[in-house]
């Protein structure tokens, strides 16, 4: 039971992460819904299952398993993952254009995981150099990359 109180700790922390950085950009809908559908079953359980308190849950369970239940239900029904906007044709991948709001939202999102997981030891340079480190293994167009390495700048010096 200790697991699922402390991922429903996380989720409810890193929801309220979001919403002050989504808020500082004027998005006040998204940063209220985001997020969401952690509290499905189909995410939350999955999830708990797999809580360490230190980072997602998500990495553990494909590590263990090679997939997951409650990652393929969350990227589905979140626009601010970049898996949301890719799609495959004949076996060939295909990024499409993500909306500002979604980039921005994601920006908010990597900021808000990054003082979730991070803890005391969160610096407000740790999204920017996380996004730069995973930025290869982004399925994303080179302009929305941009974009969301500017809006991560934006919201460091906001901070």
């Amino acid at each position: 039971m200790e697991k699922y109180f402390g991922h429903f700790s996380t989720i409810v922390k890193h929801k309220y992460y979001v919403a002050i950085e989504c808020f500082k950009l004027g998005l006040y809908w998204q940063g209220i819904t985001h997020d969401l559908s952690k509290f499905n079953l189909i995410e939350f359980i999955e999830s708990a299952e797999y809580f360490q308190g230190d980072g997602t849950p998500i990495t553990k369970i494909k590590k263990e398993k090679g997939f997951s239940e409650a990652w393929l239900h969350h990227k589905g029904f979140n626009k601010h993952h970049w898996e949301y906007w890719t799609d495959f044709y004949e076996g060939t991948p295909k990024a499409i254009k993500i909306p500002d709001k979604y980039i921005k939202e994601m920006a908010c999102d990597m900021v808000a995981a990054s003082k979730t997981y991070l803890k005391e030891k969160f610096c407000k340079e740790a999204p920017l150099q996380y996004f730069d480190t995973h930025i290869d293994k982004c399925l994303m167009l080179d302009s929305d990359k941009q974009r969301m390495r500017e809006i991560l700048v934006a919201i460091k010096t906001l901070m």
